[in-house]
């Protein structure tokens, strides 16, 4: 159990979403066995539509990077093995089988090629970024795709399940194995679910595991294209059982990646209704609520969740609510218990990484470099680990290498986030050619900004936030409006009001910079953004008392902005100008 409550995001130390891969918590170790055989989770009776053989409906990731160096093909990708098979010896239309990615030119399943015709520009940027930097770890996964198991509760595995006070087995979420997710070997998992699928259509236990895997990579690796995917894949196992909390949890776990809070919270509320026990639709839940900023029931939720899943998962969300509301403290003991009990490497590498960004959060650069070192040797390439640990080496002055750092992420995953990072350090630096580096920086932003929204997902706080500073004001103002009137968080507040602040509506923008530092979230962006506000709207001693605390809180929070604070502090503390005085005749 995590201690007793104490009642008493790319934005600037915005917690980012917590993976798939801490979520899922499988109740065995992945064995190296081929593809589990349908169990209690495979519903062999039921009638699917578009459900036959194993192909129908299936939908693929895109196959090109991995292809190139080797990988095995997806099962449902093109190619010369596939032609003859099974499925056209029925006399069906293979390109039937599998639904192609919106607007997909290149086959069943596939996204189309970057510079093929009809492709934005700026999201063929964003896809021959991610797929260059994604092609060296190709062969790893080849290599390792044989050692590979699913574990799937309701599924294959059966010794998973809890018990209710009733003593009726409950059981847990379908999940890929939390080593899976975390780690280098995902798109591995995924192609093993999908031959597993192709054999047995009806398990739907495994088509809901094959949708979390989805939203994971669509999260992990910048592709948003992944999600009408795993939405298809959630439809499938619903069709399968109607009433399986596995979907349904994954279901909110897909709304929250897409930034549907409420779809979120609804639907983790449904998969609750069928399994009290579900952690998936536990944590969904707390997250949806602390996005919707409806604190004092994200507390409530976390400790329910507590309550009946004590765990990994759990901690994280209830350590976040906690620092949310200023304390610091029980966030910091409540994560390193979670770390204490971690022993897979997703799970260190994840709940390491909270450590290091709550560190980072109160400037607390060493101990946030030591966690980002504990997650990079349980997982060298885990994302938010990387990212962390460059910012944190540009805050402690180690500008080279976090430089590097920052294009080694981007040039794997360009997400907003590292991208506006690295920008505003080739700014900072200003060596030759930086000016033009930043700008194809936030280019970038604007593309998978585009690639986002054409895949569902509401990206109007990251436009807002990326556009203030590097982008349209205008629109940056529009997106922040807009994400203001779906939900009212801290990190919405913040947001409109810098967004107002950059378009000269200092005074409108004054409430809501007040109103994003109102519940003690020791955050040094927000504060930054307060005191500029405040100094705009000339209340200088507020200005200068919440310029400094952000710079004594977090002296490197940005490259950026911590500049400007610290040159605004100085305008604002400088002592007037000495003027002479006028005299009257005779020298008085």
């Amino acid at each position: 159990m995590a201690p007793e409550m104490n009642d008493g995001e790319t934005h600037p130390g915005r917690r980012p979403a917590p993976p798939a891969a801490a979520d899922a918590a499988a109740e065995t170790e992945p064995a190296a066995a081929p593809a589990p055989q349908p169990g209690p989770g495979a519903d062999a009776g039921a009638e699917v539509p578009g459900v036959d053989a194993g192909v129908e409906a299936l939908p693929v990731p895109e196959a090109d990077a991995d292809a190139d160096a080797g990988t095995p093909a997806a099962p449902g990708a093109e190619g010369p093995d596939e032609a003859d098979g099974p499925d056209e010896a029925d006399g069906e239309d293979p390109d039937a089988k599998t639904p192609s990615l919106p607007g997909s030119h290149a086959g069943p399943g596939t996204t189309p090629a970057p510079d093929a015709p009809g492709v934005d520009p700026r999201v063929a940027a964003v896809r021959r970024v991610g797929a260059a930097g994604r092609r060296w770890r190709a062969v790893q996964l080849g290599a390792c795709a044989a050692l590979l198991a699913v574990a799937m509760t309701a599924g294959a595995v059966a010794v998973g399940a809890l018990r209710d006070g009733s003593g009726r087995a409950v059981a847990t979420s379908a999940a890929v194995s939390p080593g899976l997710l975390a780690g280098g070997n995902l798109d591995a998992g995924v192609t093993s679910l999908q031959a597993h699928l192709r054999t047995q259509p009806r398990d739907f236990g495994s088509w809901a595991a094959l949708g979390l895997a989805y939203v994971e990579q669509a999260r992990t690796q910048g592709d948003p294209s992944r999600y009408p995917q795993a939405r298809k894949a959630f439809d499938t196992s619903l069709a399968l059982r109607a009433d399986n909390d596995q979907a349904l949890a994954g279901l909110a776990a897909l709304a929250a990646a897409r930034h549907d809070f409420r779809g979120a919270l609804a639907d983790a509320d449904r998969a609750l209704e069928q399994n009290p026990y579900n952690e998936r639709a536990l944590c969904s839940r707390v997250d949806a609520l602390v996005e919707l900023g409806r604190y004092d029931e994200a507390s409530e939720a976390a400790g329910t969740a507590d309550a009946r899943r004590p765990g990994i998962p759990v901690f994280t969300r209830y350590a976040y609510v906690h620092e949310l509301r200023g304390d610091v403290t029980t966030a910091r003991r409540v994560l390193t218990q979670a770390l204490d009990a971690a022993t897979g490497p997703g799970d260190i590498a994840y709940v390491a990484t909270q450590l290091g960004q709550l560190a980072w959060n109160q400037g607390d650069y060493p101990t946030a470099l030591a966690h980002y070192a504990r997650a990079l040797a349980a997982d060298d390439g885990y994302l938010p680990a990387l990212e962390g640990r460059a910012r944190a080496q540009a805050a402690s002055g180690r500008r080279e290498e976090a430089v590097k750092g920052l294009e080694a992420v981007v040039a794997r995953y360009p997400l907003p986030g590292p991208l506006v990072a690295l920008g505003e350090l080739y700014e900072a630096r200003g060596a030759a050619g930086d000016a033009a580096r930043a700008r194809d920086q936030y280019a970038l932003v604007d593309a998978w900004t585009a690639l986002a929204r054409a895949n569902g997902v509401d990206v109007d706080l990251d436009t807002a936030l990326a556009a203030a500073d590097h982008g349209d004001r205008a629109a940056a103002l529009r997106a922040a409006r807009a994400e203001w009137a779906r939900r009212r968080t801290l990190h919405t507040a913040d947001a409109l009001a810098w967004a107002l602040h950059v378009d000269g509506r200092d005074t409108e923008a004054l409430g809501y910079a007040r109103q994003a530092t109102a519940t003690g979230y020791r955050n040094a962006g927000s504060l930054y953004h307060l005191g500029m506000i405040e100094r705009a709207t000339g209340h200088t001693a507020d200005a200068r008392a919440h310029l400094t605390a952000a710079l004594e809180l977090n002296p490197g929070f940005s490259p950026l902005g911590a500049r400007t604070a610290r040159s605004a502090l100085t305008a604002l503390t400088a002592p007037p100008a000495q003027t002479t005085p006028r005299t009257t005749e005779g020298g008085r």
